[in-house]
């Protein structure tokens, strides 16, 4: 820790450089779960350096993601809980990355704060290395940024970027897709990190009591649920790209299904879904009925327990089902390709 360094006019101002300092020695023991063998410097340098391993590769191509975990972080500012919200931001950016068929390599985190509380950025950071072991990316980097009279001194944002690999001749797009290939749903872990503007005014969290059991989450509380931290994918997809052709991928983020699922189907082809066969979670159900939401609005809005759809052939369902389930993912069936100028068909 640089003991040299403290400005205490700067920390009139609102700004303690000193946390600073403790709050990168006490997040470095996580960081450290994170490294992998392209990582060539030391937290704490002005820039993340890895070296790309192309070994088997001929056209490498780098597939860069950013994203952040929106106002699910009022829910872990209302329960007090800041270790679990940094998974949400890794997963926002593997998740996507991965729907190209690229593997994470590294992945770097910003935090912007009212005030720098070491233990609590430490928590933070927490999750985001975890984050980082569960899709094998390495936490290269990051900022912390103390920005008093910006941020109250209780709140703060995070984001992330993440940057993976892909032989160019493996990338995966739409171009071969056609009519009866089969659409396979990988399950959520519950509203993952979309929609919350509307969740929270849904159920008043500012006002309500959150923290308390439900009966209609299997006893969990309201605020214990929606912070459950967001599926990451990347692994189990991986495992699947090794063996199977897959045709698209779509990550199912803000705009439900009604805006992901196109974002991975080619023009003159639709998904029909067979709304019957998603296993909507308990979750859903709440908000749609204590909001008085209508279920296309839902669909709409969030992943109604689809954290991801995968398109195959036909022939290799039975094939992908069967990887997907060996690495962890109660992956099924929930529709078909057909020709449609509609480009989800529920």
């Amino acid at each position: 820790m640089n003991m040299q360094s403290k400005s205490d006019s700067y920390a009139a101002a609102g700004v303690d450089i000193t946390a600073g300092y403790r709050a990168v020695e006490l997040m470095k023991q996580h960081i450290a779960k994170t490294m992998t063998s392209g990582v060539c410097s030391d937290v704490g340098g002005f820039g993340g350096l890895f070296e790309l391993d192309v070994t088997g590769m001929t056209r490498p191509v780098l597939v860069s993601g950013t994203d952040g975990v929106g106002t699910k972080l009022k829910i872990a500012f209302l329960l007090d809980k800041h270790d679990t919200v940094g998974i949400d931001c890794v997963a926002m950016c593997v998740n996507d990355i991965i729907c190209a068929g690229a593997k994470p390599l590294f992945f770097l985190d910003y935090i912007a704060c009212g005030k720098n509380v070491p233990e609590r950025i430490a928590d933070i950071v927490k999750g985001v290395a975890e984050g980082c072991v569960q899709s094998g990316a390495a936490l290269i980097g990051g900022e912390t940024a103390e920005m008093p009279g910006f941020y109250p001194v209780d709140e703060y944002d995070l984001a992330g970027y993440c940057t993976g690999v892909v032989d160019k001749s493996k990338i995966i797009d739409n171009k071969t897709m056609e009519e009866g290939d089969v659409v396979i749903a990988l399950p959520s872990s519950g509203v993952h990190s979309n929609g919350f503007s509307l969740v929270r005014k849904v159920f008043d969290v500012e006002n309500a009591d959150i923290t308390k059991p439900c009966a209609e989450l299997g006893g969990k509380s309201v605020g214990e649920t929606l912070l459950t931290p967001t599926k990451i994918y990347v692994k189990p997809v991986l495992a699947l790209l090794e063996k199977v052709k897959v045709k698209g991928i779509s990550h199912i983020t803000g705009g439900g299904f009604y805006e992901n699922i196109p974002r991975s189907i080619p023009e003159g082809l639709g998904a029909k879904i067979d709304k019957a066969s998603v296993r909507i979670l308990p979750i859903f159900d709440l908000i749609a009925k204590t909001g008085n939401i209508s279920e296309r609005d839902m669909f709409n809005t969030f992943n109604m327990g689809v954290g991801m759809s995968i398109v195959v052939s036909r022939a290799e369902v039975d094939t992908a089902l069967a990887i997907l389930r060996e690495n962890g993912e109660d992956a099924y069936v929930i529709g078909e390709i057909v020709k449609s100028d509609e480009k989800v068909i529920l």
